[in-house]
């Protein structure tokens, strides 16, 4: 990891921050709560549960959509339309 670092440009304390207020604005708490920047540390920490939550809502649905088209005819108009939008994604 060091020798990636070495062969990096130095950041900015300015582009510290316009990248952490990007970040902010993507999150939906830190838009819902309309409010100053927040720690970067706090930021990081909500970026972190932020991603795990989408990444087990993913999950879920993987599970759902798995057991739908399990109980489905494969050969059925609905099956074939939910394959469809899969290979389009």
């Amino acid at each position: 990891m060091s020798s990636r670092r070495g062969n990096s440009r130095s950041i900015t304390d300015d582009e510290i921050n316009e990248l952490i207020s990007k970040l902010q604005s993507l999150l939906p708490e830190s838009r819902r709560r309309n409010t100053t920047r927040a720690s970067a540390s706090k930021l990081l920490k909500e970026t972190c549960s932020y991603i795990r939550s989408l990444h087990r809502e993913v999950e879920d649905l993987s599970e759902r959509l798995s057991e739908l088209m399990a109980s489905m005819d494969s050969n059925s108009a609905q099956a074939e339309i939910i394959r469809s939008l899969l290979r389009s994604s």
